[in-house]
Parts: structure tokens; C-alpha cells; sequence
């Protein structure tokens, strides 16, 4: 029989363990095997523990300039980019880790994605800081929390709105305290968004900041504090809203309204179903939207109606509501709206039938007019409806996504990297990636959302395909 050396397998055990350590730590074989290593890479270290990014990256450039710089350099060298707000030049670094290694590094690649997020969050452009904590809402993870947390303080009462969506997102977020303190927010809008939050948290602790808002002035924020009572058990806050419904001004009519459908009350479907029938635009486009929120199939044959509105607006947002009831019996009322004149109608009807299903063929002329149409924003449009594909239609859909990724405006190729990221698919990474290089900061910020999100996903399924 044949022995081993008792030196030998110790050998291999120290060898094994050191091949082990490496799968672990993602750390460069040659340095823990061949040799120490180098000093400048060690101090580079401790430079970057220290927070001394900028010295980091002075080491680092010098240990480039003697030899090459190892993976674990590049590495480094991203992250420390990153810590300076510079995911730019992070995704620089990581480009070349990528051509040295071979192979993505998924958990890098996830932080350079967010990266770009975060980095406007700070931005002076308003435009620019939506697009960041939109990304931030996407991610609805709680990763996010701390920078949507921050966002209450931003000047702008559009963005502090968006902010409180995105902490709505995540149960995490529904208990901040720093969400709580936001109902004493100046603006209205930001007030109410705080108040559906707080309702949806069922979080019995909230209840006095409820009731107190029952008495403020706005009707819009008392319209938000009675449907957040509602969703707390409180029922007879029904009357209330049901009340407000009728009154004389048309946006408190129009409030009242979407706030019926979000409670989703089998009660309000003939209430929605009258308010069809206003003479105010605004608030037939309230009703319509309700009815989508409220869930009745019911509804169905008075949407199918209202694709025949004067108001391109109205038919907009019946074509969204008939999607989002789901019900086949819609197709055929939805495929005539194909021919509608409005395009933005014709995008918000691919959007619905792309939801109930219907094959892409049927929608594809349409599809082709509007991303080749003159107006940013029914590209826009469509780009957006293409992220309900799923299924059979989705191959087709991310096709003309990624197409859309080229527009020579911005708008269409924000919508479009949102959409990807909605689709999802580990396909979808290296198309994404590339957006990381687009020349305008919203798309880049919205593709590295998009990005985190496959991402995330990605190791969500690999986790749990191992365990």
C-alpha cells in the first residue's frame, strides 16, 4: 500500500487552505503564494482604513509606476474613487480590473453602480437629483434608506415627495423617525405623502400624528391624514373622503378621488363611475385612474368607454387602468385604441396589452412608429411601456430598449435604462454597463439603479441556489 509523506500532506493542507482563503477573499494568487506584498500596496491600505483616499491613490500610483499594479490594486484604487464621489473615474479602474481578471466583479461592479447614484444626490441641478433618489426608490432596498433620509432636507418639495415614496418602499424606511419628523414639512404635497406612508406602516404609534393632521389647513393633507386613518381600521373616515369627493373645487374633487381608489372600498365603484361623467377633464382623469387603483373588474366596460374621451389625457390614463385590472376581456377595446392620434395614448395602450399579455407582434407597428417619433417625449413614453414586456415579449421588448439606450436625447434613454432595470435579466448586465458610459449624469445615475438592481437580484439567486 502506498503511504503519503506526513510532510507532504501538510503541504497541501497549508496549499489548500491558502487556495481556499483566495476563493474567499477574491484577493490575487500570486501575491498570497508567490511572495509579500509590496509595501506600497500595504501602506495604500492602511491609507485607505485610515480614510486618506487621496493618498491611497498617490500610493497606489506609485506601485503602478514601478510594476503592475495587481487586482487587488485595481480594486483599491475603484473604491477609493468612489469615497471621493468620482465613480467615473471608479468605473475607469474598474474596466481595467475587468480586461486584467477576465470576469466581472459582481460585488465591485454593484458599488460603482451605486456610485453614480448616490454622487447626485448632492448635485445643484434639480432634474439631476430626481433621477438619483428615483433610482434610490427603485432599489427599494435598505441600502437606500440613509441617502432618502438625507433627501428630506433637499430644497426641493418635488424631490422631498420622491423621497418619501422611496422610504415607503421599504419596512425599514416606513419606521424612521427622521420620516416622522417630516409631517411638520412646509409643503402640502410632502405633508400628505408623509401621512400615506405613516397609514400604510400600520404602526398604531402613529396615530396621534394622524388625528392631529385632521385639522390642517390644506384640504389635501386632511384628504391624506383621513385615508391613512382609514388604512389603520379607522372605517368611518370613509364619510370623509367620500364627502370631499362632491365639493365644488375641481382638485379637491380630483384628490378625494384617487384617494377612493387607493382605499380600494368596494364602495366607491359607483362613486368613480358617476365622477366619469365630470364636466372638469381633471377629474374624469381622477375617476379613471381610481377605478385602476380600486381593482374592480367591474370597471371594465366603463374604461373601455372612456378610451373614447375628448381628452388625450383621460384616454391616457384609461389605457393604464385597464392594464393594470389585468382582464383579457380589455384586448380587443385596446387594440383599437392602437390607432389612436395621440401618441402618448398609443404608448400608455402598447403599455396595456404588453400587461394582459397580448403577443409584441400585435403592438410592434406602433412600437416602431413611436421610438422613431419627432417628440423626446413619446420616445420617453414608449420606453416606458416597454418595461411591462415579460415572457415571450420580452426578448423584443429589451431589443428595442437597448436601441432606445442610444437616443441622441436624454429623456428617452433615462426611460429606457429604468425600463431594463424593471425587465431584469443577468443579460441585461453588460447592456447596462455600458450606460455606465453615457455622457449625461441622470442616465448614468438611472442605468447604475438599474444595474444594482440586476445585481442584487443576481446574488439573491445565487445564494439561494447554494443553500
Amino acid at each position: 500500500m502506498h503511504r503519503t509523506s506526513p510532510v507532504r500532506d501538510a503541504v497541501l493542507s497549508v496549499v489548500a487552505f491558502i487556495l481556499l482563503s483566495v476563493w474567499i477573499s477574491g484577493a490575487d494568487v500570486g501575491t498570497l503564494v508567490v511572495g509579500k506584498e509590496p509595501a506600497a500596496m500595504q501602506e495604500a491600505r492602511a491609507a485607505f482604513e485610515q480614510k486618506q483616499y487621496e493618498r491611497t491613490l498617490a500610493l497606489l500610483d506609485r506601485l503602478g509606476q514601478e510594476s503592475v499594479l495587481p487586482a487587488d490594486g485595481m480594486r483599491l484604487k475603484s473604491r477609493a474613487f468612489l469615497k471621493l464621489g468620482k465613480p467615473k473615474d471608479s468605473l475607469r479602474e474598474y474596466d481595467q480590473l475587468e480586461q486584467t481578471i477576465k470576469q466581472d466583479d459582481g460585488v465591485l461592479l454593484k458599488e460603482v453602480s451605486f456610485g453614480f447614484v448616490v454622487t447626485l444626490t448632492k448635485d445643484m441641478r434639480e432634474q439631476m437629483r430626481g433621477a438619483s433618489y428615483t433610482a434610490l426608490k427603485d432599489l427599494e432596498s435598505a441600502e437606500a434608506v440613509p441617502y432618502l433620509e438625507d433627501g428630506l432636507s433637499d430644497g426641493s418639495g418635488l424631490v422631498r415627495a420622491l423621497v418619501v415614496e422611496g422610504l415607503g418602499k421599504t419596512d425599514q424606511g416606513r419606521r424612521s423617525p427622521k420620516l416622522r419628523k417630516a409631517i411638520d414639512d412646509q409643503a402640502g404635497l410632502v405633508k400628505a405623502a408623509v401621512l400615506k406612508v405613516l397609514g400604510r406602516s400600520r404602526d398604531r404609534s402613529v396615530l396621534p400624528l394622524l388625528e392631529k393632521a385632521l385639522n390642517e389647513d390644506q384640504p389635501l393633507v386632511r384628504l391624506a391624514a383621513s385615508g391613512a386613518l382609514y388604512h389603520m381600521g379607522r372605517i368611518d373616515m370613509w364619510d370623509q373622503v367620500r364627502k370631499a369627493a362632491t365639493v365644488v373645487h375641481p382638485e379637491e374633487r380630483a384628490t378625494a378621488l384617487r384617494l377612493l381608489g387607493e382605499l380600494k372600498d368596494p364602495r366607491a365603484l359607483p362613486v368613480l363611475v358617476e365622477a366619469m361623467k365630470d364636466p372638469q377633464p381633471s377629474v374624469r382623469g381622477a375617476a379613471v385612474s381610481a377605478l385602476g387603483d380600486l381593482g374592480d373588474a367591474h370597471a371594465v366596460p366603463q374604461l373601455e368607454e372612456a378610451l373614447q374621451d375628448t381628452i388625450p389625457a383621460v384616454r391616457t390614463s384609461a389605457a393604464i387602468s385597464l392594464g393594470e385590472l389585468g382582464h383579457r376581456t380589455a384586448s380587443p377595446a385596446l387594440r383599437r385604441a392602437l390607432s389612436d392620434t395621440n401618441p402618448v395614448v398609443q404608448a400608455a395602450v402598447v403599455s396595456a396589452l404588453l400587461r394582459l399579455e397580448e403577443p409584441i407582434e400585435v403592438v410592434m407597428p406602433s412600437i416602431g412608429g413611436l421610438t422613431h417619433h419627432n417628440d423626446p417625449g413619446t420616445r420617453s413614453a414608449i420606453a416606458k411601456a416597454l418595461g411591462r414586456a415579460h415572457g415571450e415579449n420580452r426578448e423584443s421588448a429589451v431589443a428595442v430598449l437597448s436601441e432606445l439606450l442610444g437616443d441622441p436625447i436624454p429623456r428617452p434613454r433615462i426611460a429606457a435604462a429604468r425600463s431594463l432595470g424593471q425587465i431584469g435579466g443577468n443579460d441585461l448586465i453588460p447592456v447596462l454597463k455600458r450606460a455606465l458610459h453615457d455622457e449625461d449624469d441622470a442616465v448614468r445615475a438611472t442605468a447604475g439603479g438599474a444595474l444594482d438592481r440586476l445585481l442584487t437580484a443576481t446574488s439573491r439567486a445565487t445564494h439561494t441556489s447554494r443553500i
